[in-house]
Parts: structure tokens; C-alpha cells; sequence
């Protein structure tokens, strides 16, 4: 993984929302997401933020969308800079109530919060897109009918795509791609937790990820291996 100091680079605009991936030229392609809610009590701008990666124009970002109300961990391995976020906004860091092993990572000084079928309210459902020990691995989606927040297990980092791909399944999940949490949802947008998201044609994108994940494997192990080689 490549890496070096953060240079933030905005992605994912759109009405409401934003992305940004903190470290453009590394590998990995991680990418953040805030999205805002209008609180009809406080008339307020509520921001959510969901796997931060931290970095300096960041609350830029945020300030832009409104008053950050909580930080979101999508999957286990995420925890990020979740911690760093919430402890410098002082909002609670939100995790499902079935995941395990990331509340005592995150330190004693941050509130944890746990949510269910929805996020607070936020207006998003909360999908469990995988609770397994075999690979280790607990992601919850969100989705509010509009924008669908994978985190994990798809993605277009090009270690993600196979042949002609705009989304592709993680790797490790190319034979067992999460098709009964993900198909159906017909979404305008995919943002994803690994590189620029997915805003034209996104409900077919996703199917076509979804459809095609064990045919295009051979072929996406195949171009990683190959581009793992020193020559």
C-alpha cells in the first residue's frame, strides 16, 4: 500500500452528501462519506459520517454539510479514525447492535451508541450485508431509498473490478457474493469504502457486480496476480 502524507481529494458530491479519500495515491483507495438530514425539531442540518479516514480539510467538508451528530462504523476492520472524529466533534460513534469486537477498540473516551433496523434518524436502513467468522468479516450497508453505503464488499478500487466492470465484489467474496442482501435495492447512487462511487446506471451496476462476481473471478485473480509481479 502506498501511502505518504494525506492530500485530500473530494469525490461523491451530490445534494446532501460528500466523499473525500485522504490518501489519493495509495493502493487501498479508501474512501470516507458524510451525508446530512434535516432535524424538523431543531431545524438543523444533521451530518453523519460513515468510516472516516481522517485528514486536514476534512471539518472543511463537514461545516459545509451542517453539524456533525454522529460518526458511523460500517464494517469491523473500519474503525479508522472514527475515534479521532467523534472525540473532536463530541458525538457518540454509532455500531449495529450485532457487532462485535470494534466498541473497546475505539477507547474508553468515545461514546458508543447502537442502532438496529435503522440508523438513529437518519432515514437509513441498515442492511446486514455479512455476520460471518469464516472469513472474519461483520458490514452493515445503509440505504435510505436513494444512496446505498457499502463499505466493504463492493467496491471500484481496480483490485475490486474485473473485465469491464464499474463495480466489482471484494475478492474474498467473489464466490460467495452478499446477493440476498444487495440485489433489489434499485438505488440512484453506490458509494463504497474503497474508491469513486457509483452514480449513473447504479441499480444495474450493482446486479451486474452482483451477477457476474464468480463468472469474472478467474479473470480478476488472474490481472491482481499479474500485477503483483516484478515485471
Amino acid at each position: 500500500m502506498k501511502g505518504g502524507e494525506p492530500d485530500l481529494h473530494e469525490i461523491d458530491r451530490y445534494d446532501g452528501g460528500v466523499g473525500w479519500i485522504a490518501y489519493p495515491d495509495e493502493t487501498m483507495e479508501r474512501a470516507s462519506h458524510a451525508f446530512a438530514v434535516h432535524n424538523e425539531e431543531t431545524d438543523q442540518d444533521e451530518v453523519w459520517v460513515v468510516d472516516p479516514v481522517d485528514a486536514p480539510g476534512v471539518d472543511d467538508l463537514l461545516d459545509e454539510l451542517g453539524t456533525v451528530a454522529g460518526v458511523v462504523v460500517g464494517l469491523d476492520r473500519h474503525k479508522r479514525d472514527c475515534a479521532e472524529i467523534a472525540e473532536r466533534h463530541d458525538v457518540p460513534v454509532y455500531v449495529p447492535e450485532w457487532m462485535t469486537g470494534v466498541a473497546d477498540d475505539l477507547g474508553p473516551a468515545v461514546e458508543i451508541e447502537r442502532f438496529g433496523s435503522r440508523l438513529a434518524d437518519t432515514g437509513f436502513e441498515a442492511i446486514r450485508i455479512r455476520d460471518s467468522s469464516i472469513p472474519p468479516w461483520q458490514e452493515v450497508g445503509l440505504f435510505d431509498g436513494e444512496t446505498l453505503i457499502v463499505p466493504e464488499s463492493l467496491g471500484t478500487g481496480s483490485y475490486f473490478r474485473g473485465d469491464r466492470e464499474r463495480l466489482g465484489v471484494h475478492p474474498m467474496l467473489r464466490l460467495t457474493p452478499p446477493t440476498t442482501a444487495l440485489s433489489g435495492l434499485n438505488p440512484e447512487r453506490v458509494l463504497v469504502g474503497h474508491g469513486v462511487g457509483v452514480h449513473e446506471r447504479a441499480a444495474v451496476a450493482v446486479e451486474d457486480a452482483l451477477s457476474d462476481s464468480r463468472r469474472k473471478a478467474p479473470g480478476l485473480y488472474a490481472k491482481t496476480i499479474t500485477g503483483a509481479l516484478p515485471f
